[in-house]
């Protein structure tokens, strides 16, 4: 579906204020604001938008699975305002089961965050919970699911009442409630495997914009381009996979912490290159910049004046790690293999 399409029956300025209009607590609406702060909040909600990549002219959005149930189909696209039944019921009688997508919408809601949340483990392996979850948020949030459903038309085959059609049909929760509903009816109908080849392929390009959205707002740059391992290069460069080996993390923190204790004064000094001598002069530097993407940071670390030790890392913190472990020794504190202590 064209993108000038949707603006043009769906316009996305109306869309953002209805956004913010159900974010507000009962007691504000949008006339509690001057225009200034709307159009400022407006540009914050359009800044945060995914742009998802599908390929020239969408190519590659997949297509909407069938599903075969018209029973089921019917009750997907049927909103709860077509019968208007009472909302105070408890519980339906068995024998008169409500006939609306509510429940749909209820389990299709599960289902995909279950989806989403397994297809970023398998992207992002490496992601934190707390940046995940800002991440998740973004791709499962109502503008998203909203535009997903307006692609598919899904709010064009819903069943309304009469007399709020056009209102619901414009509405984005709606909207992203009617996916929501077409999710819990085909698992309903096929199960998860067939929900997860369908969502996967669909939510993987917004998994990726929100990913790098989400990055910059953590104030870290793009992915770099994948580059040659430096292990064998011919540029003299290091060879970096040996550089602040994984068993001296720990040391760093106990090396503060005993300054901490005796109140002393440590000073670190880095260099891009390996000329740092006890007496801080300069020496004749090593050949081991590393590279644009991998590079090697060097440091030397004074305690009260005084050279404690220096060290060489990926990170300035893996480096002050290096450092840390020879700061201890001359302290007297030696950390075993099994990271026991022991003094001399």
């Amino acid at each position: 579906m064209p993108l000038n399409w949707i603006k043009a029956r769906y316009p996305f300025q109306s869309f953002l204020r209805t956004v913010i209009k159900a974010e507000l607590p009962s007691p504000l609406s949008l006339r509690s604001f001057p225009n200034v702060v709307i159009s400022a909040t407006l540009d914050n909600l359009l800044a945060m938008t995914l742009k998802p990549d599908f390929g020239p002219n969408g190519c590659n959005f997949p297509p909407l699975p069938v599903i075969r149930s018209r029973a089921i189909e019917l009750q997907v696209f049927t909103h709860r305002s077509f019968f208007a039944r009472p909302t105070h019921i408890f519980e339906d009688h068995p024998d008169d089961l409500s006939p609306d997508n509510e429940k749909f919408e209820h389990l299709g809601d599960a289902v995909l965050g279950l989806s989403v949340t397994n297809l970023m483990m398998q992207m992002y392996p490496g992601l934190r919970v707390g940046p995940s979850t800002k991440i998740r948020a973004l791709i499962v949030g109502n503008a998203t699911l909203a535009e997903i459903s307006l692609k598919y038309r899904l709010p064009d085959r819903l069943r309304l009442h009469p007399a709020q059609a056009i209102t619901l049909r414009a509405s984005t929760h709606i909207q992203a409630d009617v996916l929501e509903s077409f999710i819990g009816g085909l698992y309903h109908e096929q199960g998860l495997d067939a929900v997860k080849a369908w969502l996967d392929p669909l939510f993987k390009p917004y998994a990726r914009a929100a990913y790098e959205l989400v990055r910059r707002q953590h104030g870290l740059p793009a992915l770099p381009t994948p580059a040659a391992s430096p292990r064998s290069s011919p540029t003299g460069h290091a060879d970096t996979n040996n550089l602040a080996p994984t068993h001296t993390v720990g040391h760093l923190a106990l090396f503060n912490q005993h300054l901490q204790k005796s109140d002393r004064q440590v000073e670190w000094i880095y260099s891009d290159q390996n000329d740092l001598s006890e007496n801080g002069e300069s020496t004749e530097p090593e050949v081991m910049r590393g590279t644009k993407v991998t590079p090697v940071w060097y440091v030397k670390v004074l305690v009260d004046g005084e050279f404690y030790g220096k060290g060489r890392g990926n990170t300035k913190k893996a480096a002050r790690n290096e450092a840390a472990k020879l700061g201890l020794e001359k302290m007297g504190i030696f950390v075993c293999a099994n990271n026991q202590l022991s003094a001399k």
